[in-house]
Order: C-alpha cells, then sequence, then structure tokens
C-alpha cells in the first residue's frame, strides 16, 4: 500500500481543513489534507452563509475580527471572493429584554473594536422598512455581511492545492495514532500518510478522533433547516437575525444579488454521521414561514424552491474545539463550531497554521482549549 508523507497531516477537508492547509502553505510547511469526501461537502457547504461578527461569545471576537480582515483580502490572497458581500448585519428582537441586551453587548464588544448601531422606533423603520411591525430594536453592525458556503471552502482547497499541498479527496481515515515522533493516518483502503504534526477537522466526526488519543468530548449532532425562495427583486442588503430565547423565533435570512431569499432558523433537524446524512423536516419549513411573515411580512408571499439540511457538530456549552491537544505533543484540534464557524474558517486556518508553525499565536484560544472535557475522557478510560 501506498505511504506518503509530509510537515503536517490535516485529517477533514471543510473550511477549517481547508484554510489552514493554505495558510501552512504559505509559511512553508508541507501539507496532506484528507476528506472522506469532497472537500467542503458537509457542514461547510450546507450552512447558512453568514459572516458575522456580533452575537458572539465576547471571547471570541479576536478570532472573528482576525476572520473578517481576511475575508476582505479572498480574491487576492486566493483568486476567487466566494461571493463575500459586505451587505451589514443585523439582529433584532419582538421583547424589551431582548433590546436591553443589545446595548449592553453593543458596549462590550466595542472594547473588541466591532462597532454596533443600535436603532428603534421610527428611525429603525426608516431604515430597514422590510421589518414587520413586532420587531421591537435593531442591533447593525455594518462590516459584517454573507458568502456563499459552496464556494468558499473549494476555493481555499484549490488555493492549497496551487501552494503545492496535497489534497486527497475520497479517502476515509479509519484509525490515527502516534508511533514515536510521528502520527499515522490510516484510510479504509489500507494507505498511511504520516507527519510530526497532525490536525483534526473533521467536524462532526471530531470526535471520533479525539478519543483514539483519550480525549472524547460530548458532541451533539444537528442538521440545520435550510431553504431558498424563487428570485425577486433585489432590494434587502443586510443579513437579518432574530434574538430570542425561544428557538423557535430565531429565523434568518439573506437576499443574495441574485434576488432569491436564503432562510435558516426556528429549529434544528435529525442528523445521522455513519450515514452522512442529515433531513429537513416539513414542520420546520412551514415554522419559518410563519416566523418569516412575523418578521420580514412582504417575503412570506414568496416560493420555496429547494430545502436541505447537513451534519453539524456542537459541543454543550456551544465553544469549539481548537488548539493543541491536553495528552500528545504535535496533535491539533479545530472542530465542533456549533453551526456558526463559516465566518470564522480564514481565521482558524491562519490562526492554526500560526501556532502549527510557531508554537504560539496573537488569537486567544484558551476558551477553546479541550481540556475542559477533560472529565469526559477519565470517564471514558474508568468505563473501560
Amino acid at each position: 500500500m501506498s505511504r506518503s508523507q509530509a510537515d503536517v497531516v490535516i485529517v477533514g477537508g471543510g473550511f477549517m481543513g481547508a484554510a489552514t492547509a493554505f495558510f501552512l502553505r504559505q509559511r512553508g510547511r508541507s501539507v496532506i489534507l484528507l476528506e472522506r469526501g469532497l472537500i467542503g461537502q458537509q457542514a461547510s457547504g450546507t450552512n447558512f452563509g453568514n459572516v458575522r461578527r456580533q452575537g458572539r461569545f465576547l471571547p471570541q471576537l479576536p478570532l472573528a475580527n482576525r476572520s473578517r480582515e481576511i475575508w476582505g483580502k479572498l480574491p487576492e490572497l486566493i483568486q476567487h471572493d466566494a461571493e463575500f458581500l459586505m451587505s451589514g448585519h443585523i439582529r433584532v428582537c419582538y421583547r424589551d429584554e431582548q433590546a436591553d441586551q443589545f446595548e449592553v453587548y453593543a458596549k462590550e464588544a466595542s472594547q473588541y473594536g466591532l462597532k454596533l448601531d443600535l436603532f428603534r422606533g421610527a428611525e429603525m423603520k426608516a431604515r430597514f422598512p422590510f421589518l414587520g411591525p413586532e420587531v421591537l430594536s435593531a442591533s447593525y453592525s455594518e462590516k459584517d455581511g454573507h458568502a456563499n458556503p459552496r464556494l468558499a471552502a473549494p476555493a481555499f482547497g484549490r488555493a492549497a492545492a496551487r501552494l503545492g499541498a496535497q489534497i486527497v479527496e475520497n479517502t476515509e481515515i479509519a484509525t490515527v495514532e502516534k508511533e514515536g515522533a510521528e502520527f499515522r493516518a490510516t484510510s479504509t483502503d489500507g494507505r498511511t500518510f504520516h507527519a510530526p504534526v497532525l490536525l483534526v477537522t473533521a467536524g462532526a466526526w471530531g470526535s471520533l478522533l479525539s478519543e483514539q488519543f483519550g480525549e472524547p468530548v460530548p458532541i451533539a449532532v444537528h442538521g440545520p433547516q435550510m431553504a431558498v425562495t424563487e428570485p425577486t427583486t433585489y432590494g434587502i442588503q443586510p443579513v437579518v437575525g432574530v434574538s430570542s430565547p425561544n428557538i423557535e423565533e430565531v429565523l434568518y435570512f439573506r437576499q443574495v444579488t441574485r434576488g432569491n431569499i436564503v432562510i435558516g432558523g426556528c429549529a434544528r433537524g435529525p442528523a445521522y454521521p455513519d450515514v452522512r446524512r442529515a433531513y429537513v423536516l416539513p414542520q420546520n419549513t412551514l415554522l419559518q414561514f410563519k416566523q418569516m411573515h412575523r418578521l420580514a411580512p412582504a417575503l412570506a408571499k414568496l416560493n420555496i424552491i429547494r430545502v436541505w439540511s447537513g451534519i453539524e457538530g456542537y459541543m454543550p456549552d456551544d465553544r469549539p474545539i481548537m488548539g493543541a491537544s491536553g495528552n500528545v505533543s504535535g496533535l491539533y484540534y479545530a472542530f465542533g463550531f456549533c453551526g456558526h464557524g463559516f465566518q470564522l474558517g480564514p481565521g482558524v486556518g491562519d490562526t492554526m497554521a500560526e501556532l502549527i508553525d510557531t508554537g504560539a499565536t496573537s488569537t486567544p484560544l484558551e476558551p477553546f482549549d479541550i481540556r475542559r472535557f477533560a472529565a469526559v475522557a477519565t470517564q471514558a478510560q474508568q468505563a473501560a
């Protein structure tokens, strides 16, 4: 069987893996990127396409800011814009308590360099006339926006390949292990891939690999409920999302320049990682119709032309796993981005490449350390 060697082996060819491969090649590191299907085929290509910073866990904003800077440089960086538009992003709410939270968050986010403008009443209606009468307040981030998830990860993969990365698709990895100073990833057909550094960017499947090094994590899988409408006259630039403690109210939408409205939210559907399938439930699409009539009444008259889902990995604290292993030197992770990893993709790639190449990074990663789930590993070992 064939044997391949590089400085770094990356298992998982989604946005995080493809972007890291690109930035590692920029730093002169040889890379093998392994993907069970096609680059960007899973959650990286089936998500909503939000390029937003507002609403994030505040300590994640340095990473999101780093990523946003890269989004603005895509054409010269990877020769593709992934249809990124700095359209602006608004979060809206229906209740006073959420509006109060908008004010608190805007003050705290400003300390991280994120400027948010708050609108209410007549000023909000004049600025965003498509909003429904129940909308109470809007938080606007001018430099956020959206992009096409079907294009972003493959574009980074092609750019990495042009720089010399080995992109190996349709290759399922059965085992990962460390032998002496090197890692070995073995595919189901017997091929082996070797490197002194291993990065796991396998999304919802990440724990299946991390547990082989004694670091299982309690990852849950869900399917986003996505839909797109027939095209209509292009007129709504910002991405719009509802903030609410009630998930059935959390609708979001964006209009692409072709006129179609992309819709997500209100619920999550079933996902089955073992067979790589996720499903949209009809009742969830109907709920989206109901909430769209509330959020932007004019859009509720449009016809849905397609629905889809994907497999996303969620951590119990809504934070990803990102950084070095707590057990094994040379092992790194970047997975479990809880349905909000698309905007972070370029920044994760740049940060992980820096960390792998230099041993440190200027972007704080402590809140995402896998060791916060060390108790899970201990229980698994005791059970064994």
